[in-house]
C-alpha cells in the first residue's frame, strides 16, 4: 500500500484483532475518524489508527457502550484531558454493571428456587413451568431487561 506507514483495512484489522467490517462500522458510527484514502481509493491506516482500534476492542471487551467508547476515544486522544472525566465514565459503567449483576442474581435465585421445588421425576407437574407461567417474583418479571428480550 502506498503511503508511509499505512496499512490496508485487512492488515489493520489483523493487527488490531477486529474485523474489517467492524472497522467500517466504527467509522460509520463516528467512533473513529474515517480512514485516509490512498491514491487508489483504498482505506489506509496508520500505526496510531491500529492502536486506537486495539483500545476500542479492549473497551468493548470490558462492556463499555459504543457511546462511551466514543467518549473514551476522545479522551484517549486528548493530551489535555482531566483524568476525572475518564474516572467518571468508568464509575458510571461500574454502577451499570452492578445493576446488571444484581438483576442477574435475582434471575439466578428465582430459577434456582424453581429448580429446588421441582421433583425432576416422571410426573408431568413441574414447578419450573408453573413458575414461568406465573412468575413468583413479580418485581423481577417487571424490571428485568431479560423479561422482554427475544
Amino acid at each position: 500500500m502506498k503511503g508511509v506507514g499505512m496499512v490496508s483495512i485487512g492488515e489493520a484489522a489483523l493487527r488490531a484483532g477486529v474485523s474489517a467490517r467492524t472497522i467500517r462500522f466504527y467509522e460509520q458510527e463516528g467512533v473513529i475518524r474515517p480512514a485516509v484514502r490512498t491514491s487508489n481509493r483504498y482505506r489506509g491506516y496508520s500505526d496510531s489508527d491500529v492502536q486506537t482500534l486495539r483500545f476500542i476492542r479492549c473497551a468493548r471487551a470490558l462492556g463499555f457502550s459504543l457511546k462511551d467508547v466514543g467518549s473514551l476515544v476522545e479522551l484517549y486522544r486528548n493530551n489535555k484531558r482531566a483524568s476525572r472525566d475518564v474516572k467518571r465514565l468508568a464509575l458510571r459503567h461500574i454502577a451499570q454493571l452492578d445493576h446488571k449483576l444484581a438483576e442477574l442474581k435475582a434471575i439466578r435465585d428465582t430459577i434456582a428456587d424453581l429448580a429446588v421445588r421441582c421433583h425432576g421425576n416422571d410426573r408431568p407437574d413441574c414447578p419450573i413451568l408453573d413458575g414461568l407461567q406465573r412468575p413468583r417474583n413479580r418485581r423481577l418479571a417487571a424490571t428485568s431487561s431479560f423479561a422482554h428480550a427475544e
